[in-house]
């Protein structure tokens, strides 16, 4: 979701795959390890899997082209995706709970390639001097845009935002993203020494402009 209210629907590849890679990997343990047979039906599930990769990351590449193309500054959360795709079975002592469902929202996460968009929007950026701010997270589906409340209870499903403060409603996601474009014009305006945005530092992964605000989400 975009600050302007623009959404970009999730692609899903895995999903739409997902069936005919359990099929593939199905008869490829029924047959006998190391045959030719065997060897011929890796092949076809490396090949599934390939695809999936290939279908994920053309839409990503034409996705992120196009935000960096239209625009000079891009902010992002800093979302650490390997805490949240962490499996949540537990152990044989201390059993999770809600495991399949975590461990479906974990092959959506996953499948949506979030680290490799914010990659590729960076080095995207960088070339054509533009500027990706990554700010933390935190409260930023919490927030009301318009008055600036905090409150868990401001989510009131998954797509919808009502301030229990003001009564402010809106597309969650898109309140979401006006939070992230406030925090992201701070780090902008204030730059590194200053008392609203300490230690600001820079990412050396791949190159691009990148700055991250250690700092929670201002109230604006």
């Amino acid at each position: 979701m975009l600050s302007d209210g623009t959404a970009l629907d999730p692609l899903n590849s895995f999903r739409k795959h997902e069936a005919r890679l359990a099929r593939a990997q199905r008869k490829l343990s029924r047959k006998v390890k190391f045959s030719s047979n065997w060897h011929k039906q890796k092949v076809r599930v490396q090949r599934l899997h390939k695809e999936i990769a290939d279908v994920r990351n053309d839409f990503l590449h034409k996705a992120s082209t196009d935000i960096s193309k239209n625009h000079a500054m891009v902010v992002m959360e800093d979302l650490r995706v390997k805490n949240m795709s962490a499996s949540a079975s537990g152990s044989l002592d201390h059993p999770g709970r809600n495991v399949r469902a975590k461990s479906g929202l974990n092959k959506s996460i996953l499948d949506q390639g979030w680290y490799e968009f914010r990659r590729q929007l960076g080095y995207k950026l960088d070339w054509s001097g533009g500027l990706l701010i990554v700010i933390p997270p935190q409260y930023t589906s919490q927030t009301c845009h318009v008055c600036g409340n905090v409150d868990k209870n401001n989510r009131v499903s998954q797509a919808q935002f009502v301030c229990t403060a003001c009564g402010y409603k809106t597309n969650a996601d898109h309140n979401a993203a006006l939070n992230i474009l406030a925090a992201g014009h701070v780090v902008s305006v204030c730059g590194a020494g200053k008392a609203q945005a300490p230690a600001l530092k820079q990412e050396p992964a791949y190159g691009a402009s990148v700055r991250t605000l250690p700092i929670g989400i201002p109230r604006l």
